[in-house]
C-alpha cells in the first residue's frame, strides 16, 4: 500500500468552489486502477491548508493515475484554486500502530 498525501494550498475565500470542485473530481479518483480510497482533510491551524489523502496499491498505480487524461481532469477542477503546486509524499505502510 502506498498513500499519496499531497499538501494543498488554496486562495482565501474560495474554501467551498473548491471542495466542490475536489467532490466532482471524486469519481475520476474511484475510477482510477489502484485507487483504493481518497479523502481530503481541511487544515485546523492553516486557514486555507488541505490534505489530499489517496490509498493506491503501490506508488506505480499513482504514476499512472499522473500519466492519464483523468489526472489532467482532476487539475483542470481543482487546479484553478490552488495558490501553488501541491507538495506531494507517499507513505509507504510498515505495520506500526494501531
Amino acid at each position: 500500500m502506498a498513500f499519496e498525501i499531497a499538501r494543498i494550498d488554496i486562495r482565501p475565500g474560495s474554501h467551498d468552489a473548491f471542495e466542490a470542485a475536489v467532490s466532482r473530481a471524486t469519481p475520476l479518483f474511484r475510477q482510477a486502477q489502484g485507487c483504493r480510497s481518497m479523502r481530503l482533510l481541511k487544515s485546523h491551524e492553516q486557514e486555507c491548508g488541505y490534505w489530499l489523502i489517496v490509498d493506491w496499491t503501490d506508488v506505480a498505480a499513482h504514476e499512472a493515475f499522473r500519466a492519464a487524461p483523468a489526472f489532467a481532469e482532476w487539475r483542470a477542477l481543482a487546479g484553478p484554486y490552488f495558490t501553488g503546486t501541491p507538495m506531494v509524499e507517499h507513505g509507504l505502510t510498515i505495520s506500526i500502530g494501531f
